[in-house]
C-alpha cells in the first residue's frame, strides 16, 4: 500500500508540475551525463525498478557481456529544467544485480559521505564553473569584438551576452540556488558563474545539471559552450575552483573555522589540507581528467599575463599563484580542478584525501606567500620541500595508479576501471600525428 501511494504521489506531482517527461541520468567516468528519457505515464515504475541502460555502450569497465544496469532515480534531487518546464532531470544511483555499481561515480561519492559521516562530519563544498561562449564549429570564441588583452570583468562584453548568462542565472534564482554573481573572466569569450555552496552531493548534482544547462541554454541561443579546460593555447584555460569546508553532523558547526587558528583555520582543517597535499600526485588525474587538462597547469603565460592554474603542489593565504589558498576563515579554494572534471569523482576525491589527513593528523607543511609563478628552478622548489605537478596525463595517471588512498577509499574496482579508460584515451591521443611534429622533423 505504501509503494502504491508513492507511486500515485509522483504521478500527482507530475501532472501538478506540468512535467511530460523525466531524464534519469547517471554520469560516467568520463564525466558524461548518460540519459533515458521518461514519459510522467511511466515514471511510477521506472522510479520503483529502475531505468536500465547497457553498462557497456558507455565510459564505464564492462563489456556486453554484463548484465542489464539500472539507474535508481533519486527522486528528492529532481531538477525541472526551467528552460524547458515539461522536462525534469533526475540523477541516478546504478545498479547491477541487486548491487551498487561500485565504479559509478556517484556512488563512490555516496559512500565517501558515508564514511564521512561515520566520523560525525559533513563536507560543503562550492564550485567556480568557467566556460567559454564559442562559434558552434568550435573555430572561435563567439563574440568577434571580445579582444581585449585584459578581458576580465569588462563590462561591454559581458553585457553583450547578457541574454546568456542572464537566462541561466535566473534559472539558478527560480531553483533556490542562491547565485550571487557573474561575471567575464580573464579569457577572451570566457564566463564564470558562482552559486551557494552545500552538502558534496548537492554541490556535485548541481554542478553536473549546470554543465547540462549552460550547454542547453547556449545552444538555444544558437552558441555553444565548452568547459574544456584549454580550447585556446593563447587564453586562459577554464577552471573549476573548489571552496571546501568540513562541519559537524548537524551541519551547523563549520570544524575548520577557529578565530585563534592561523588565517582562522582550525588544526583540524590544516590536517584535510595536509591529506590533499600529500596526495595531491594521485588526485591529479582526476582534478585534470583529460590530455587537454595539461595544456591549461603547465602552460606558458597567456595573453593576459598569467595562466590563473597552479603548477606547484603548495598552498599559501589569499594568493592565486598556488594550488590551495586559503581566502577566507573557514575554508579552502582548490585551484587544481579544471572544466573537465567529473563532479562526483572530484568531490571523492577531495573527500577521500582530507579524511586522510584528518585522521592521521598530516601537516601541510609551511605556508609559502609568495609568487610561485616566479619560482622557475627545480632546485629552488627542492629547497621549500614543493613539487611540481604532473606534466602530462600519462604521468598522473601512474601516480593515481599506485594511490594507496584512493584504492583503500574508492576501491580497487573503481580506480582500475578508470585508469583503463584514461590510458585508453592517452594511447588514442598518441595515435595522432601533428602538424608540429612533421614541421619540427620531417627533415631528420
Amino acid at each position: 500500500m505504501a509503494r502504491a501511494a508513492e507511486k500515485q504521489s509522483l504521478a500527482q506531482m507530475a501532472k501538478a508540475k506540468g512535467i511530460k517527461y523525466f531524464l534519469i541520468s547517471y554520469s560516467d567516468l568520463g564525466g558524461v551525463s548518460r540519459s533515458k528519457l521518461v514519459p510522467a505515464a511511466a515514471i511510477d515504475t521506472i522510479a520503483t525498478d529502475g531505468a536500465g541502460f547497457a553498462g557497456f555502450s558507455t565510459y564505464l569497465d564492462m563489456t556486453p557481456a554484463h548484465p542489464d544496469m539500472f539507474g535508481m532515480a533519486d527522486m528528492d534531487a529532481m531538477i525541472q529544467l526551467p528552460w524547458k518546464k515539461e522536462v525534469a532531470w533526475v540523477p541516478s544511483n546504478l545498479m547491477m544485480s541487486g548491487k551498487e555499481v561500485g565504479q559509478g561515480p556517484r556512488n563512490v561519492l555516496r559512500r565517501m559521505i558515508a564514511r564521512a559521516a561515520k566520523s560525525g562530519y559533513r563536507m560543503k563544498t562550492g564550485v567556480e564553473c568557467e566556460y567559454h561562449l564559442i562559434n558552434p564549429d568550435g573555430s572561435d570564441i563567439s563574440d568577434a569584438r571580445d579582444t581585449a588583452a585584459k578581458p576580465c570583468y569588462d563590462q561591454q562584453a559581458l553585457m553583450r551576452r547578457y541574454d546568456v548568462v542572464s537566462e541561466i542565472c535566473d534559472a539558478m534564482l527560480e531553483l533556490g540556488w542562491g547565485p550571487y554573481q557573474n561575471d567575464h573572466e580573464d579569457s577572451n569569450g570566457q564566463f564564470e558563474m558562482n552559486w551557494n555552496y552545500d552538502d558534496a552531493l548537492i554541490t556535485a548534482d548541481r554542478h553536473t545539471f549546470f554543465k547540462f544547462m549552460v550547454k542547453s541554454i547556449a545552444e538555444k541561443h544558437g552558441l555553444r559552450a565548452t568547459f574544456m579546460p584549454k580550447p585556446f593555447m593563447h587564453l586562459t584555460g577554464n577552471g573549476c575552483h573548489a571552496h571546501v569546508s568540513v562541519w559537524d553532523e548537524s551541519g551547523k558547526k563549520n570544524l575548520f573555522h577557529d578565530p585563534k587558528g592561523e588565517l582562522g583555520i582550525s588544526k583540524l582543517g590544516y590536517h584535510f589540507l595536509g591529506g590533499i597535499l600529500a596526495h595531491a600526485e594521485g588526485l591529479t588525474s582526476v582534478f585534470n581528467p583529460t590530455v587537454n587538462s595539461y595544456k591549461r597547469i603547465n602552460a606558458s603565460v597567456t595573453s593576459s599575463g598569467a595562466t590563473w592554474a597552479p603548477n606547484t603542489i603548495s598552498y599559501t593565504g589569499n594568493n592565486r599563484t598556488h594550488m590551495i589558498r586559503i581566502p577566507d576563515p573557514g575554508r579552502f579554494e582548490l585551484r587544481l580542478m579544471d572544466g573537465a572534471t567529473n563532479p562526483y569523482l572530484c568531490q571523492a576525491a577531495v573527500l577521500a584525501a582530507g579524511l586522510d589527513g584528518m585522521a592521521n593528523k598530516t601537516d601541510p607543511g609551511k605556508r609559502l606567500d609568495i609568487n610561485m609563478y616566479e619560482v622557475r628552478r627545480n632546485s629552488d622548489l627542492a629547497k621549500m620541500n614543493v613539487k611540481r605537478l604532473p606534466l602530462n596525463l600519462l604521468d598522473a595517471l601512474r601516480q593515481t595508479e599506485k594511490s594507496g588512498l584512493l584504492r583503500s577509499a574508492w576501491g580497487d574496482e573503481t580506480v582500475d576501471a578508470y585508469i583503463k579508460m584514461k590510458a585508453r584515451e592517452w594511447n588514442e591521443y598518441n595515435r595522432h600525428l601533428t602538424q608540429w611534429e612533421r614541421d619540427m622533423t620531417l627533415d631528420c
